[in-house]
């Protein structure tokens, strides 16, 4: 049911000329829906309105003369307030029902947008109504096939909103509520698309110094030998990735949205489907001079943030190659190293190894020269002694050499 309801959300309304609508949209990314849904809610019985549905994200609060249009957004909130519009003045103030933003219904969040625009028939429509725009911005142009007119000087009067006049040449309610919503779309996400440029302004010097600072260590890494100087530069690298990725992630949101932003800015003005006046800047002309501009200079410092992150992604992995290949030069020198001393210790091994067979046999042979003088003196052995030692020196020896070698086979195994 969400899917499929999700077409029909947020409809126009019928709107009936002439009509005065003051817009406000608010930064709400810091509240949560429920606690700006709970404040409305609170207002709506105040007032005796119909509440919102719980989770909803869109109410109409209808009174006998006047609407109250409320929209959640991703990051912002709009509160429309649309009452008859009295008299021939089209921005004649103050409005006849005060609108309640401000007021009985306190504001959710910053204020980033306020817009006043009046419908009108033409035939009420004053001589000088150009007077009412700063003439040096003023964008008029006829929409709907001649049915409407519309203009705005994109700046802000005297109370803070920005002006749109809608001129009724023949609308009927279906598509003056449709045009209206489309025009108010236009300077909201017009506004909200421009938040992107602080951003880019903040983070080009930013992205200059990386810049600056990988050139400086590409041309060191032309002459830099040896690991420590090559690892000294790879920190210098993993620090400026760091820092990048981390004023990425500051803006990448921003970014995305000023895209979808201008997106959406660009779709409606190709709905409404302006027609220009001989003499004036269409909407769209007047957007693609100032507009435009503003919205490349935030997609070319994304596309930089980009860019520079592959660079540095790619020197530091030629740097991180480099530093492999000394590491496992050292290694090699070490595991070579370790083998001529493995060969030393072998040959002392074999050293000791025959001392430790002679001082054996030399120990064995004593025993027996005292065994065998023992027995010449006693009558039991007929020989000399020292004759007799002689003769069993050589078997004495071999039988040390087995045993010692059978010992070192033993401790092998182990």
């Amino acid at each position: 049911r969400q899917v499929l309801d999700e077409l029909h959300a947020r409809p126009f309304q019928l709107v009936e000329t002439p009509r005065r609508v003051l817009l406000h949209a608010f930064s709400t990314a810091d509240l949560a829906a429920a606690s700006e849904r709970a404040a409305l809610s609170a207002w709506c019985t105040a007032t005796g309105a119909v509440r919102p549905d719980e989770g909803a994200n869109f109410h109409r609060a209808v009174f006998p003369t006047s609407r109250l249009r409320w929209e959640r957004h991703s990051e912002f909130s709009t509160y429309g307030w649309d009452v008859p519009a009295p008299g021939d003045d089209p921005f004649h103030w103050p409005l006849p029902q005060p609108t309640p933003v401000g007021g009985s219904l306190a504001a959710p969040g910053p204020l980033l947008v306020a817009i006043d625009l009046a419908l009108i028939r033409e035939e009420a429509l004053k001589p000088d109504w150009q007077t009412l725009f700063d003439p040096a911005s003023l964008c008029v142009s006829t929409v709907k096939g001649g049915a409407a007119l519309i203009a705005t000087d994109f700046r802000q009067d005297a109370r803070g909103f920005t002006r749109i006049l809608v001129v009724d040449r023949g609308l009927n309610p279906a598509a003056a509520g449709a045009l209206m919503q489309r025009l108010l779309e236009v300077e909201t996400y017009r506004c909200f698309a421009l938040l992107g440029l602080p951003e880019a302004q903040r983070m080009g010097p930013i992205i200059g110094r990386i810049e600056r600072e990988l050139v400086a260590v590409a041309g060191r890494m032309k002459t830099a030998t040896g690991l420590e100087s090559n690892a000294a530069l790879l920190d210098t690298l993993v620090a400026l990735a760091a820092e990048l990725e981390a004023e990425a992630a500051l803006s990448s949101f921003r970014f995305g949205a000023t895209r979808a932003y201008e997106a959406l800015v660009r779709s409606r003005l190709g709905v409404i489907d302006e027609t220009p006046v001989e003499g004036r800047s269409t909407w769209t002309a007047f957007l693609d001079r100032r507009f435009a501009p503003a919205m490349r200079t935030c997609q070319t410092a994304s596309e930089r943030q980009a860019e520079l992150s592959q660079k540095l992604t790619r020197a530091a992995n030629l740097l991180r190659t480099r530093v492999d290949i000394a590491l496992e030069q050292q290694n090699r020198a070490l595991l070579e190293t370790m083998s001529e001393r493995g060969r030393l210790q072998l040959r002392l091994q074999q050293t000791v190894e025959g001392l430790s067979i002679a001082a054996v046999s030399y120990y064995v042979l004593g025993l027996a020269g005292y065994l065998f003088k023992g027995g010449k003196d006693a009558g039991v052995f007929p020989f000399e002694p020292t004759v007799a030692t002689a003769v069993v020196l050589p078997f004495v020896v071999i039988v040390m050499a087995m045993v010692v070698r059978r010992i070192r086979s033993s401790h092998g195994e182990h």
